[in-house]
């Protein structure tokens, strides 16, 4: 009877310390107000093989914080096994009407044939930008292509851009920010799952780049050229697990 216990208590403590945080969601509020006046709603590091958190889930969210833009900063899925998986988010998304823009991570160029997916971003009205800028009302949007993959092509994703007006970054891997030289107002980021394991020296161990090992991955940063948020991410690689760092959706108030 008191091993089945120590058992069960063991068991319990698993859960809370290596999975719950994969379930308890937290929405991060960032303000960083630049007079656009704009809500954005930042998706990053789906890795829909992984994720723990439901479509439902998240179209609640969505339908609560009424955001004016949804950002998805990659890694999508690196399996073309898990697309049909990842259907059924991408059409709730769709469902919402919400002006959706998306870059694509390093996962996602491990897939066999990753026009696959992207595709599926279009079919479901997705803007997948790949070193290219939009114009918005108010900013250009500009995408920048998976850094560690070697897709950033910086001078092409500026092209049309002018540093007098708004400049907002949607792009995968933060450490791009120390190849960029151009100015900018705010750039969003993922990549790093803010550890996904708080563990002491973690990134000593596991080389991520530059901006990791200067201590720098997760959360607000400032640079000379402008100002990065690197979300902590929704999903999991690599283990099923997270400890002391939860699940991530990041609104952030411009």
């Amino acid at each position: 009877m008191i091993y089945a216990a120590s058992l069960l208590v063991l068991l319990c403590l698993g859960y809370a310390a290596f999975i719950l945080p994969t379930r308890w969601l937290k929405i991060e509020r960032v303000q960083h107000r630049i007079g656009l006046k704009v809500n954005i709603l930042q998706i990053s590091d789906l890795h829909i093989e992984r994720l723990r958190i439901s479509p439902s889930r998240l179209s609640a969210l969505i339908e609560k914080e009424k955001p004016d833009y949804i950002f998805i900063t990659g890694d999508f899925t690196k399996q073309q096994e898990s697309l049909p998986k990842l259907d059924a988010y991408l059409r709730m998304l769709s469902r919402h009407r919400i002006p959706t823009f998306a870059v694509l991570g390093n996962h996602d160029y491990q897939q066999r044939k990753v026009i696959r997916l992207i595709k599926l971003l279009q079919y479901y009205g997705i803007t997948l930008l790949r070193n290219e800028s939009v114009q918005l009302p108010g900013f250009h949007l500009i995408g920048i292509d998976d850094y560690c993959s070697g897709k950033s092509n910086l001078s092409k994703a500026f092209e049309g851009t002018r540093p007098a007006e708004p400049r907002i970054i949607i792009t995968h891997d933060p450490n791009v920010v120390l190849a960029i030289q151009e100015g900018y107002d705010y750039l969003m980021a993922g990549h790093l799952h803010g550890k996904q394991f708080a563990l002491p020296f973690f990134y000593r161990f596991r080389y991520m780049g530059k901006l990791p090992a200067m201590g720098i991955y997760r959360g607000l940063h400032t640079t000379d050229n402008g100002t990065f948020y690197i979300s902590k991410g929704i999903g999991q690689t690599g283990i099923n697990m997270r400890f002391l760092v939860r699940s991530e959706v990041t609104m952030h108030y411009l």
